[in-house]
């Protein structure tokens, strides 16, 4: 496993933008890295996730075309710039570690961080 540390979250108002960060106590080149968030009263979902060398992403429906996952493997982080954001957008936002590949389901990932607050104000 590996510790990893989200950042960048704070209360927005709808249709801002916002950069979440996370890093990791070590190198996650071989791992594709995933965001997921949660809701009060709802389970874990998938946001997004890119693979190891940072080529391919996937992106569940309520992210895409206005979410973008990145990453700099030297500097063992992993970045989801979120835009033009909703209300519905407010979570608890983790970033984990996938054992899978690109993969949407929690079951595949093996490390979590501690998650970073988005509130969106409409």
């Amino acid at each position: 496993q590996v510790q990893l540390v989200e950042s960048g979250g704070g209360l927005v108002q709808a249709g801002d933008s916002l950069r979440l960060s996370c890093t990791a106590s070590r190198g996650t080149t071989w791992y594709a890295m995933g965001w997921f968030r949660e809701a009060p009263g709802k389970e874990r979902e998938f946001v997004g996730a890119i693979s190891g060398n940072g080529d391919y992403t996937s992106y569940a429906e309520p992210a895409k075309g206005r979410f973008t996952i990145s990453r700099d493997n030297a500097k063992n982080t992993v970045y989801l710039q979120m835009s033009n954001l909703k209300p519905e957008d407010t979570a608890v936002y983790y970033c984990g570690r996938s054992t899978r590949g690109i993969y949407s389901a929690v079951d595949g990932y093996d490390s979590w961080g501690q998650g970073t607050q988005v509130s969106v104000s409409s």
